[in-house]
């Protein structure tokens, strides 16, 4: 649940609530008296499972509280690493030192922990020798040297043969 959905004070608008407080113990009762507490300790009433009969509220510091929900926010967002597709195309008469050039490009992008789709881009008759496509991406596959795992093997799309690798994760 957000935090914006939490009612707070005089928005909670039920006559009886479940008050939890800091030491664990709980106690039903009005709403009113629940504020009475929570305004003697100069404290905000805070509705946390209102969803619950009678709806469970705690004493506490609301400003406080939702600042430390937003830092633990921020800090799973930092700890998430964005996956990027990075694409390398070829075609299926590609000379060797092209290969070896773009060989070594999806072994950099493997390394930064990147995706790689490795696309061979069929024109014209040569779609009738879809064999040759294959025949590059599996060289490809030889040359990059295990460092990786294919989430798609090589299939057909149209005019394009594709398979994607992802970088082996390290544990």
């Amino acid at each position: 649940m957000a935090d914006k959905d939490l009612r707070i004070n005089e928005q909670i608008r039920v006559r009886e609530v479940r008050l939890i407080r800091d030491e664990g113990e709980q106690q039903v009762l009005s709403t009113v008296e629940a504020l009475e507490i929570a305004r003697e300790q100069a404290l905000d009433l805070v509705e946390v499972a209102p969803q619950a009969n009678p709806p469970v509220v705690k004493i506490m510091d609301y400003g406080k509280y939702k600042f430390e929900n937003e830092k633990k926010i921020r800090d799973s967002k930092k700890k998430q690493k964005l996956l990027k597709l990075k694409e390398i195309r070829m075609q299926p008469k590609i000379d060797e030192h092209d290969l070896d050039f773009k060989s070594k490009h999806v072994r950099e992008f493997l390394a930064e922990g990147n995706k790689v789709k490795v696309t061979v881009r069929f024109r014209g008759r040569e779609l009738a020798h879809t064999e040759l496509g294959l025949d590059v991406l599996k060289d490809v596959l030889q040359r990059i040297e295990g460092d990786y795992v294919m989430d798609k093997p090589p299939a057909m799309e149209g005019r394009f043969m594709s398979m994607v690798l992802s970088p082996k994760t390290k544990k």
